[in-house]
């Protein structure tokens, strides 16, 4: 149980690390922030493998750089979205 709890804590903290290093908005606010730093981190792990710190099963630089990819994506997505709806 305490595994998972720091499983999400470090996920919102990459996310927010992530939107930060951005200057984007996540949303979702703090649930956002978690599922940007889980899905980051499979992202970055799967992309450039596991290397790096180790906190709590996040390799810490390939999630947060999995994380900032995401959310340039996501962010791009929700951009050509809006544009359309004008």
């Amino acid at each position: 149980m305490f595994s998972f709890l720091w499983f999400l804590i470090i996920g919102g903290i990459l996310g927010w690390l992530a939107g930060l290093i951005l200057g984007k908005d996540i949303p979702g606010g703090i649930i956002g922030n978690i599922i940007a730093g889980i899905v980051g981190s499979w992202l970055g792990g799967t992309l450039l493998g596991a290397w790096g710190p180790k906190v709590s099963d996040f390799y810490i630089v390939p999630a947060l750089i999995g994380a900032i990819v995401l959310i340039f994506i996501v962010s791009l997505v929700l951009k050509a979205l809006s544009g359309n709806r004008a």
